[in-house]
């Protein structure tokens, strides 16, 4: 495998001595060696065996090496080595994680070819990465495909056919269908076939169906996981009833079923759209001393609350706080700050994070794009307005340098100020510029500028400049 240095073995080496090494080493680089070194004693009489293979393919799959992994399936198969249906498994999960469904099923129809049979497990675990993934046309077509290969009906399939059907308003009247036949089947509903209907329902917005359905499971003798109650919590949250949200997580509570991490955030995304953020960071406290570590969801979630009331001092001490957890704040989060800051005047504040963005090289994405030309520009204009003109200055060429575009209003707060100030050389520059980037100054901007100069005495200068509007004036009136 392209590893120069070998092991050297003390003594004859078999097959679980292998197996302990690999097991025991994380670096995949150094169980490469193992692997190689063990392989160099081929002319000793030893041989790699199923679970010598299957060990270094499933490290393999966890680095994402999925050509290699593919690769040792052949030499297994040209070793004449027994290949056991979890090693091609591992493999297609591992296609899964990373959101390559369809070479997960490509790799699950070699496995006739390599004389390892597929069984019940197989297909379901296939037909369930493509459910995950979304793949709804091509997962229900691979349903088709299992049955007319003879897998049978069993509650594990089925829940992922429900979990299918769920996915959209459109079917999941058909995964009801399915859940009232399954004892017809021979097949009885468990907790997570109605974990994963509460589910549909909720993210459907049906949360009234979702209660209703709650309480039947508890009736039939199914109890509700820590899942299942988030998600209906979570339902009622989107749903604006959050009171009933809290008396379902003090219920979980008391039950001895502990919240997790998304029961916590969609309550705390309740009480900020409750404009009770005060209560979602007291939520956060409760959450960090249970030991549960909070996500960019729940601190997303908690600083857009406190933003929206204003609560900005408190706003800042929860990004800190997710910087100090080693969670990289996006641009979305920052903007929302920047914005915050500007509401209240603070220009200052809110280009202090726009430089703290530019130095951690926060870049926003296309969704966020508009928002920060806009964040930017408003920035400047508000530095202009409270006199800060080095900084906005300064604010300004960062855009130019950024790729920023630069608007009207921008350039004629910039213009006016400096004319004002007295600083020509900075204005007749930020006027060349405005006009080299399409923007056509305003009277308000050409008076500020002739007049600038003309304060100067530099006639000559404002002689030109009033030339220059003229022939513009003259020009529109030719086109």
């Amino acid at each position: 495998m392209g590893v120069k240095t070998l092991l050297k073995w003390s003594k004859k080496v078999s097959p679980s001595h292998v197996e302990q090494l690999l097991r025991a080493e994380k670096d995949l680089h150094k169980a490469k060696t193992i692997f190689d070194s063990a392989s160099a004693e081929y002319g000793n009489g030893f041989r790699h065996d199923h679970t010598t293979f299957g060990l270094m393919i499933s490290k393999l799959v966890s680095a994402n090496e999925f050509r290699p992994a593919e690769e040792m399936l052949n030499r297994m198969k040209q070793e004449k080595c027994r290949i056991t249906e979890e090693i091609f498994l591992s493999i297609c999960r591992g296609y899964g994680r990373v959101h390559m469904p369809l070479d997960a099923i490509r790799v699950f129809h070699k496995m006739n070819d390599f004389g390892c049979k597929p069984t019940d497990k197989s297909y379901i675990s296939v037909f369930a990465i493509l459910v995950e993934e979304n793949q709804l046309k091509v997962a229900m077509n691979f349903y088709k495909y299992m049955r007319e290969m003879g897998v049978r009906p069993s509650v594990v399939s089925l829940n992922v056919l429900i979990k299918a059907l769920c996915k959209n308003s459109g079917t999941i009247d058909v995964a009801f269908k399915i859940f009232q036949e399954m004892p017809k089947r021979g097949c009885d509903p468990d907790s997570y076939t109605y974990g994963t209907l509460i589910n549909g329902l909720c993210r459907l917005g049906k949360t009234f169906e979702a209660k209703e359905l709650f309480k039947e499971m508890q009736t039939n003798g199914c109890s509700p996981s820590v899942v299942t109650y988030s998600c209906l919590i979570h339902g009622l949250c989107q749903a604006g009833n959050k009171d009933e949200a809290m008396r379902l997580f003090d219920e979980m509570k008391r039950k001895g079923i502990e919240p997790n991490v998304f029961t916590y955030s969609s309550l705390m995304d309740g009480l900020c759209k409750n404009g009770r953020s005060l209560e979602a960071m007291e939520l956060l406290e409760v959450m960090v001393r249970k030991r549960h570590k909070p996500n960019m969801v729940t601190y997303s979630t908690l600083i857009n609350g406190l933003c929206k009331e204003g609560k900005l001092a408190e706003a800042v001490e929860t990004l800190d706080r997710m910087k100090l957890q080693e969670l990289k704040p996006d641009a979305g989060l920052y903007g929302k700050i920047i914005n915050g800051f500007c509401n209240i005047c603070k220009f200052q504040e809110a280009a202090t994070f726009l430089d703290e963005m530019i130095l951690g090289q926060i870049s926003p994405n296309r969704v966020t794009w508009s928002l920060h030309v806009k964040l930017n520009n408003m920035v400047v204009q508000g530095l202009c307005i409270n006199s800060n003109l080095n900084r906005a200055f300064g604010l300004y060429l960062s855009m130019r340098t950024r790729g920023i575009s630069v608007d009207a209003r921008t350039f004629d707060s910039l213009v006016k100020c400096f004319c004002k100030k007295g600083d020509l050389h900075k204005a007749a520059r930020i006027f060349d510029e405005m006009v080299l980037d399409g923007c056509v100054p305003d009277n308000g901007t050409w008076s500020a500028v002739v007049g600038g100069f003309w304060d100067r005495r530099k006639v000559r200068e404002a002689f030109e400049l009033l030339v220059v509007e003229l022939m513009n004036e003259y020009a529109e009136h030719v086109i």
